[in-house]
């Protein structure tokens, strides 16, 4: 009875903490220490709006100043794991009007550091005061960093295990036969009397000096939806840029289109090249894109956007039916990020699909195999 009794008493603290309080929660349990600390900074963030706070009731709002939100920054952290941390600091961006508090300093010190918050911070980069921006490159980098180390080890060798898959040939040159592959391949063909493989199916690859190095071409919606997407393509333009066998080109658009190329040896510097926001004109981009192209069978394209296009609806398919036509793989990724399915327009991705583009929302985790089955030129992995 006692362990019952025990039980029951954690329920009604949950339900209380769950609740609220107030005069109508009916817990009738009182809150104290890390209980009433808990409480305290969720009631800051959700309570109700406005009103002055009646004994052992939430009250809302951060009093829309620094060190109010510094405070309760400090108290998220202390009460509660990262994950919810990001979660609450999201909210309180969102519910409370919070982002231009982040132009200081001292709050972003203060702050968990995820995609999310990055993605805010590249919002606000250009309204950002020099006093703040290099302590925002700094959280800006330390995302970038655990992303890198999080995707960047699976994404080269998926990506190298493709690539060397697409130069095997079944018919090498003596000197370019692999001799492991090939005995393994051809184990069914043991003959024990002889204790030897009969190879009926020779296995190599093509010489070193005829390799063909693919391209790849990531042309990134940089629309305030896509903030997230925005932020794991950079980091993955990266890591293929870092492969000696792949050249990386790196677009982001919105009305304009900007080439980043030349930063993607420092992910960091392409994220600040962006600018979040405006309008969306991907028959532009595909435009400047296809300019650059000048081996179309060995180039992958990677559009990443919600299709919600801007420009010339009819011309920007025309291209990729064209680009298509000429030996170049397609993919388009309605959003590259962990959000799940994303708001996009149907009428252009069913019309993508038509030309052999399906159009899909891809998670970090699946990308490097989405990007393999592109090099390979086989199905693609839609989820």
């Amino acid at each position: 009875m006692a362990g019952a009794g025990a039980d029951g008493a954690e329920r009604l603290r949950r339900w209380r903490m769950v609740l609220g309080g107030g005069e109508g929660e009916g817990t009738g349990v009182a809150l104290s220490g890390a209980d009433a600390g808990m409480d305290a900074a969720l009631g800051a963030l959700y309570g109700a709006d406005g009103g002055s706070k009646r004994a052992g009731e939430r009250s809302a709002g951060l009093g829309g100043s620094a060190p109010n939100v510094a405070r309760w920054l400090g108290d998220v952290r202390t009460y509660f794991p990262a994950s919810v941390v990001q979660v609450m600091q999201r909210d309180a961006i969102q519910r409370l009007g919070l982002a231009a508090l982040l132009l200081e300093p001292e709050m972003l010190e203060a702050v968990e550091p995820d995609v999310h918050l990055v993605g805010t911070l590249l919002s606000l980069n250009k309204a950002m005061p020099e006093t703040t921006r290099e302590t925002a490159r700094a959280v800006v980098r330390k995302v970038v960093e655990e992303l890198e180390k999080r995707l960047g080890s699976r994404t080269r060798a998926t990506l190298n295990g493709a690539l060397d898959r697409s130069a095997r040939i079944s018919r090498p040159r003596h000197a370019d036969i692999d001799w492991d592959r090939t005995i393994r391949a051809n184990l069914k063909n043991y003959l024990p009397e002889y204790r030897t493989v009969v190879p009926e199916r020779l296995v190599g690859y093509g010489r070193a000096g005829r390799a063909v190095k693919k391209e790849v071409v990531l042309c990134i919606d940089q629309s305030g939806s896509m903030a997230a997407s925005v932020v794991y393509a950079s980091v993955f333009g990266a890591v293929l840029a870092s492969m000696r066998s792949i050249a990386t080109r790196l677009v982001v658009f919105d009305t304009a289109v900007v080439d980043l190329t030349d930063q993607l040896d420092d992910p960091v510097d392409v994220l600040f090249g962006t600018q979040l926001g405006g309008g969306t004109d991907i028959n532009r981009a595909l435009a400047y894109c296809q300019s650059k192209i000048t081996r179309p069978a060995d180039t992958v394209v990677v559009l990443i956007s919600d299709l919600y296009e801007g420009g010339i609806r009819d011309e920007m398919l025309k291209r990729v039916a064209a680009m298509k036509a000429a030996g170049v793989e397609f993919v388009t990724l309605l959003a590259l990020s962990d959000e799940g399915a994303p708001a996009y327009d149907r009428d252009h991705a069913a019309a993508l699909a038509a030309l052999g583009a399906p159009a899909f929302a891809c998670t970090p985790d699946l990308f490097p195999e989405v990007m393999a089955a592109a090099l390979e030129k086989r199905p693609l992995p839609v989820p």
